[in-house]
């Protein structure tokens, strides 16, 4: 199913006009005349697009973006293909955040119903047949709702938010920014499709990060009380088919998790992380963003996740390491425990 997506863009800019938005620099050479139309990761954006590279760990994607323009470090811009144009500043990542909110000014107020509108079903609203909605839930404009979905009271379901066939969305529940699939069920004051937490930190302020991207939910996935999914930033937040979230979960922006993945109460996984099939992470376990988790791989309760994992590794503790060399070092610093003990008495 096609979807429009939940952001317009403001564009097309010219080049020059891009620069003085972004506290950027032109390259030598570059038409500044140039339009572009969208901002979009290295790896997916066009020739019309603009990207950015910040994070030294994607510098590999460089060579092979296809971009129209880039915001770039100094010390990098001679590595910037030779069809893509160069915007040269100090801080690219401030820069991402500033062309942002130049392309896409609504992203800082997502939309869950149209302003004045009266009726809780916004009449552009579809509904298929034996969709039911409770009393108080609100349905927002040209969103969908699937046949046999329930609406509980107190829920909102946002601006072109999709809902899938067979789906339960319970009391209080906000769903903004996101494509649900079927069956998929989410337990009251679920939180799906606020922004994600993205700042161009510095000395002049925090800047705020538009967040554009969305949340895609797969057919068959729970999601327990009080859990909150940001949207991406750029691309999809994405949770696979047939997992199983438990209660009070945080998940960041950009975060791809696979098919059948099982995460306990009270773990947080940072923006960008990507969780293979079938990972296990255990109760109060947590991940730092821009690392991958493989495929059947454990993370025990309270572990945290520093490094990638490989498939169908066990690990535990903080920082996580295999979960046979944790228990050993926690023997041994039992054994030492126990032995200053005797000294002392």
């Amino acid at each position: 199913m096609s979807h429009p997506g939940f952001f317009d863009t403001a564009g097309p800019f010219s080049l020059s006009d891009i620069a003085k938005a972004t506290e950027a620099t032109l390259g030598d050479g570059v038409d500044g005349e140039r339009a572009y139309s969208a901002v979009k990761p290295l790896s997916d954006a066009g020739p019309d697009d603009i990207t950015f590279l910040d994070n030294r760990k994607y510098f590999s994607q460089l060579a092979d973006t296809n971009a129209g323009a880039c915001l770039i470090l100094p010390d990098l811009a001679a590595d910037v293909p030779s069809q893509t144009a160069t915007l040269i500043t100090p801080k690219p990542y401030r820069g991402f955040a500033l062309a942002l909110q130049l392309f896409y000014p609504d992203a800082m107020f997502p939309k869950a119903a149209a302003p004045g509108e009266t009726s809780l079903v916004d009449p552009t609203a579809v509904l298929e047949d034996g969709a039911l909605i409770e009393p108080g839930a609100i349905i927002g404009p040209e969103a969908q709702i699937g046949q046999g979905a329930r609406i509980a009271a107190g829920a909102v379901v946002g601006y072109r938010v999709t809902i899938g066939r067979g789906s339960y969305i319970g009391p209080g529940v906000t769903v903004t920014n996101a494509l649900i699939g079927d069956r998929v069920t989410l337990h009251a004051g679920v939180c799906v499709g606020q922004d994600g937490f993205g700042f161009a930190m510095g000395p002049e302020g925090h800047l705020k990060v538009p967040q554009i991207g969305r949340v895609i939910i797969q057919d068959d996935v729970e999601v327990g009380a009080g859990t909150t999914i940001d949207r991406g930033a750029l691309k999809d937040t994405v949770i696979g088919e047939g997992s199983k979230i438990d209660n009070l979960v945080q998940i960041g922006h950009n975060v791809v998790m696979g098919r059948g993945c099982i995460i306990v109460g009270q773990t947080g996984i940072s923006g960008s992380a990507e969780l293979g099939d079938f990972v296990v992470m255990g109760g109060q376990s947590g991940s730092v963003g821009h690392v991958k988790i493989g495929s059947g791989a454990q993370v025990a309760g309270a572990a945290h996740v520093k490094n990638d994992i490989p498939p169908g590794e066990r690990v535990g503790g903080t920082p996580a390491k295999p979960l046979r060399q944790w228990a050993r070092e926690l023997a041994a610093i039992s054994r030492l425990g126990k032995a200053g003990g005797k000294r002392g008495s």
